[in-house]
Order: structure tokens, then C-alpha cells, then sequence
């Protein structure tokens, strides 16, 4: 399998830290949310992965290089100054993502979760992994049901920002600027993604006051 981190936001929540750094390289106790990736998926097995590029992407690149003092081949998905938001990244990116299902993780998350590294079911066009709403928010995303991810009137549970994707749900798609989100509700009430809950440890970085905090911890 190969796996996507999507790093290629700017991170405006972030600033003034993401005016000069890729929100992808902001460190938690010393070590970037980038490289803790990259760690967990060369755990997991995984040894080719993708890496959009945005915001201060040469950063990004100087750091990571190849990716092997990593352990993996690192792929880049630049995509300039007009970042395409996270539905058009992964499309740009399908060329080099193949033909069997690929893991796409948020570079701005914290987490101690075990990649996914399949489908549950045959037929799923995708599988979320979601979190307990944290408090910060005042809704969740979705609702798991029996396996399958659904949308409700109050969703009780978070997309993690981890998920696994066959091409295929991306096939009606056009090459440009569009968001995911969207294409996950219609997924969803379609019933053709599942899904599973991760109840450990999972942080959005994604202000600067959640970074202090996380960094304390």
C-alpha cells in the first residue's frame, strides 16, 4: 500500500508560527508532525509515500529529502501556489497513488492510532477512521452505525483525518481546486464507506493554544 500525507496547507489557524514554516513541519516535543508520520508508516509497512506540497513546500523537501533516512521512497505532489484543497491534492496525486487502495493522512494531526492498511469490506468505496468529538468543537462529523459510516442530524464522532480510499471514489472527479468534504457526505449517505473508532490518543493541531497544550502534555 501506499500512503498520501497531505501537507500542503498553509495553515492559517497556525499563524503567526505557519507564516514562515509548513504547518506539516511544526514540531510537537521536538520531532514534526511530518516525520511522526512518516515513523508510523514505516511501522506500519509502508514504504512509498506521497507528499503534497504548498505552502513553504521546499522546506518540506529539504528536510525530508528522499525519505530515506526514513525508511521509505518519498513521492512529491506539488501543486504551487494555488493549493488545490484535500479532494484535489488526492486527485492530482492519483497518477502516482496506483491502482489499489491508498491511505491518506492530515499532516496537521497528532496521533498514537495504527495505520490502516485495508478495507473492511468489499464493496466500500472508503474507511474513515474516526475520534470522540474533542471539546473544542461543538459538533461531530458522523455517525458510525454497524460499521458503516453514516450522516445524522447529530453526529456524535470526528473524522481523524485518516482514512483509507480506493481510486475509484474519486472517478467522477475533475482535475482543479475542490474539497473533500463534500464527497465524504454523499459517500455517506450512499452507505459506501466504512468505518472504525479510534479511542486513544489523536490532537488537531490546529491553533496555537492546542499546540501549547499538546506540547506540556
Amino acid at each position: 500500500m501506499i500512503a498520501m500525507i497531505l501537507a500542503a496547507g498553509r495553515g492559517e489557524r497556525l499563524r503567526p508560527l505557519t507564516d514562515q514554516l509548513p504547518k506539516a513541519l511544526v514540531e510537537v516535543a521536538g520531532t514534526s508532525l511530518l516525520e511522526r508520520h512518516l515513523a508510523a508508516v514505516r511501522a506500519a509497512g509502508v514504504r512509498t509515500v506521497v507528499i503534497n506540497l504548498g505552502w513553504h513546500g521546499e522546506q518540506i523537501v529539504e528536510r525530508i529529502g528522499s525519505g530515506s533516512r526514513y525508511g521509505v521512497d518519498v513521492v512529491y505532489s506539488p501543486e504551487g501556489d494555488d493549493v488545490l484543497e484535500t479532494g484535489g491534492g488526492i486527485h492530482r496525486a492519483l497518477p502516482v497513488l496506483g491502482s489499489d487502495p491508498f491511505v491518506v493522512i492530515n499532516a496537521d494531526v497528532y496521533t498514537d492510532m495504527p495505520i490502516p492498511l485495508d478495507l473492511t469490506e468489499d464493496g466500500a468505496l472508503a474507511h474513515l477512521v474516526l475520534v470522540p468529538t474533542p471539546a473544542h468543537k461543538s459538533a461531530g462529523d458522523f455517525d458510525l452505525v454497524n460499521g458503516r459510516i453514516r450522516n445524522s442530524d447529530q453526529p456524535s464522532l470526528t473524522f481523524s483525518g485518516v482514512a483509507v480510499y480506493r481510486p475509484e471514489f474519486f472517478a467522477e472527479c475533475s482535475p482543479g481546486r475542490f474539497p473533500l468534504a463534500p464527497m465524504l457526505r454523499v459517500a455517506a449517505d450512499a452507505g459506501q464507506m466504512t468505518g472504525s473508532l479510534h479511542e486513544g490518543t489523536w490532537e488537531d493541531v490546529g491553533t496555537p493554544e492546542r499546540l501549547a497544550a499538546l506540547n506540556r502534555r
